[in-house]
């Protein structure tokens, strides 16, 4: 069964090894000069893990109750390489991550909750909507361009 700490945990570490991947593939293409095709895989592989990790951050933030400063700073974590290991201790230690969903059990208090809880109450229609947020955040991230 997935819980807050098991999903926020694999996504921290999810993010943070692409990160080294994407960082291996950069050492190649600019210190290197033999190959553009790491930062073009692990690049992709990077952005989609990144909008997965945020996604799962805002899911276990309204879940658990965080606070928007305590959400805003995981969401950061994402951006620097690797910060993401650090703030998922921190959130361990400090009590952020619970074993069981609360809002399975609890009613939703607006409607953020209300959402959040739908998709913890039904877990194949919840991973579903996850996978096609994630798809569709990367697609317009695609659009957009890569970071300046």
């Amino acid at each position: 069964m997935i819980t807050p700490r098991r999903l926020f945990r694999t996504a921290a570490l999810a993010e943070a090894v692409t990160w080294a991947l994407l960082l291996t593939g950069m050492f190649l293409k600019y210190v290197t000069e033999t190959t553009e095709l790491g930062v073009q895989v692990f690049g992709m592989v990077h952005g989609v893990v990144f909008v997965a990790y945020c996604l799962a951050a805002v899911l276990v933030a309204v879940d658990q109750k965080w606070s928007l400063g305590r959400l805003a700073l995981g969401l950061v974590a994402a951006v620097p390489p690797f910060a993401t290991i650090p703030f998922e201790r921190y959130a361990e230690r400090t009590g952020l991550l619970g074993e069981h969903w609360r809002l399975r059990s609890e009613q939703p208090t607006g409607p953020v909750e209300r959402i959040t809880a739908w998709l913890l109450r039904r877990p194949a229609q919840g991973l579903l909507v996850g996978l096609v947020a994630v798809a569709g955040l990367t697609g317009v991230a695609l659009v957009l361009g890569p970071p300046a």
